[in-house]
């Protein structure tokens, strides 16, 4: 499960960048019940934070990386963001953004990792993280599709030190690595890698990507409002045993995400 005590790698922020963010703004709230405050002033509401019964739950801003996708982004916890880009590039990855200081709430940098796929740390001042986790409208999964798992798993450990297990998944569809940060028990695993063909990663143009998973109480009415409200569904609903009742989306940007409700404790 992911907490809010953010232990180093386990995630503790996300941010969207949308072409459009009023119109984002409208589509999260319809699905997951968020509510949006604008961090400017003024009608182009550039840029602010989603919020779920007044608890900070993730970021949005406007896209204006030329030739990027909408997309999600992931931040992992670090305790030194400059030693974590370090890392990175020993093993491989790329620095996107070198880690830049945002006044006394903390410190960020972007990164690709070697096939390309993207993610984020931040390196805690006064702002730690996102308020609400693993609640009904927030993050409680994080989960890589990668055309080459041992690669990605060799990779990612040697920047964060996470611990991988296995998992089989149902009629042969191959071993779902789960994820759990450096020197914390299974209990306090945090995400997911599946290896897929390249050919179904068609929408990061072969390339790997990281998208969240969302806490809903129902996840078919969830769905629902996904496509009442311009957007579409990739897979389900379906049930997952042991997981939940589960649907992969893309909001109207193409933006992908996942909304899963939990089997009752």
């Amino acid at each position: 499960m992911i907490t809010t005590d953010f232990a180093p790698g386990s995630p503790c922020w996300l941010d969207l960048g949308a072409p459009d963010v009023r119109a984002a703004a409208a589509f999260y709230s319809a699905v997951l019940g968020w509510d949006y405050e604008s961090m400017g002033e003024g009608e182009d509401m550039e840029g602010g934070m989603f919020r779920k019964d007044g608890k900070i739950v993730a970021g949005l801003g406007k896209l204006t990386e030329e030739g990027a996708r909408s997309a999600w982004m992931i931040y992992y916890s670090v305790t030194d963001a400059d030693a974590t880009t370090q890392a990175v590039e020993r093993a491989g990855g790329t620095v996107r953004m070198a880690p830049r200081q945002l006044d006394e709430w903390g410190r960020m940098a972007q990164y690709s990792d070697p096939l390309g796929g993207q993610f984020a740390v931040w390196q805690p001042g006064t702002n730690k993280g996102v308020d609400l986790v693993d609640e009904p409208g927030s993050l409680s999964w994080t989960e890589l599709y990668t055309s080459d798992a041992t690669a990605a798993k060799e990779f990612y450990s040697g920047v964060f030190g996470w611990q991988f297990g296995g998992m089989e998944l149902p009629g042969g569809g191959g071993t779902y690595s789960l994820i759990t940060p450096a020197g914390l028990p299974e209990e306090r695993m945090h995400g997911g890698l599946m290896e897929v063909p390249k050919e179904n990663l068609a929408l990061a143009n072969g390339r790997p990507y990281w998208h969240p998973v969302f806490n809903v109480t129902d996840c078919d009415a969830a769905v629902a409002k996904v496509t009442e409200s311009g957007g579409s569904v990739q897979m389900g609903p379906e049930d997952a045993e042991g997981v939940g009742r589960l649907a992969v989306c893309l909001d109207p940007s193409n933006a992908d995400f996942v909304v899963l409700t939990p089997p009752p404790s």
